[in-house]
């Protein structure tokens, strides 16, 4: 029988919402097989957390956090499912810390994966299918290797597949379901945004920045005057004579 540690029961419960008892029972189960485990716990009828997730999750709250110094602000709108538990002190940490996550993570850019642009992945794959380290590799094994890149490069840009700041050993998604275990409600992150100060600023002048005026043109020297004039005076002076 594999050994089965708390860490591992932590994480099945963070993903499942189901008991300690039963995260336990079903890791000892399936040997420690994370797959087979919820499956197991599905069967039973314990997965609480798949439920949980198909449930409409309309109520919540916006939290604002202001990062020391004042140069970083964050916006951030958690859902739950009733009133009564959006004025719950365990969701306001919740916000509180992902806000906080937020701040401190100034690539992500999207909730999760799938709020990626599909024109976005695509022009990734491109890129990563064109550099000159896969150029020798048979086509099938260069498909697995940029796969492995992509999923890679958009989970670096998903709040949701962080690591926790806080606890590195569960990532931010896991966090936002514990909290929903211990709420017995569907808690998501709908979305944020992030503020820097200058950021904005920097970006819109290089944009407005006028273009250097062109170097003036030097005005053309005048043309020299005909030299018939004084020919002419000429031809006059020897008839006179």
């Amino acid at each position: 029988m594999a050994d089965i540690t708390t860490q591992q029961i932590q994480e099945l419960r963070a993903r499942t919402g189901a008991g300690i008892k039963d995260c336990k029972a079903a890791l000892v189960d399936s040997e420690g097989d994370f797959t087979k485990a919820t499956e197991y716990l599905r069967q039973k009828g314990l997965a609480s957390a798949v439920k949980k997730a198909s449930r409409a999750a309309t109520e919540g709250i916006v939290h604002s956090y202001i990062h020391f110094g004042s140069r970083i602000g964050v916006l951030v709108e958690v859902n739950c499912e009733t009133d009564f538990v959006a004025r719950r002190e365990e969701l306001k940490e919740l916000a509180d810390s992902v806000a906080k996550q937020i701040a401190a993570s100034p690539n992500v850019e999207y909730v999760s994966v799938s709020d990626i642009p599909a024109s976005f992945v695509e022009k990734e794959k491109q890129i990563e299918a064109g550099k000159d380290d896969l150029a020798s590799k048979p086509a099938a094994i260069r498909d697995k290797i940029v796969l492995g890149r992509i999923e890679k490069r958009l989970k670096e840009l998903c709040l949701l597949d962080q690591p926790y700041i806080k606890d590195q050993s569960i990532t931010v998604d896991e966090l936002v379901k514990q909290t929903g275990a211990k709420l017995s409600e569907n808690v998501k992150v709908r979305r944020f945004v992030r503020f820097v100060v200058g950021e904005e600023i920097e970006s819109d002048n290089a944009a407005e920045a006028p273009a250097e005026a062109p170097a003036p043109v030097e005005a053309a020297a005048p043309a020299e005057a005909p030299k018939e004039e004084k020919k002419d005076k000429k031809d006059d002076k020897k008839k006179k004579k």
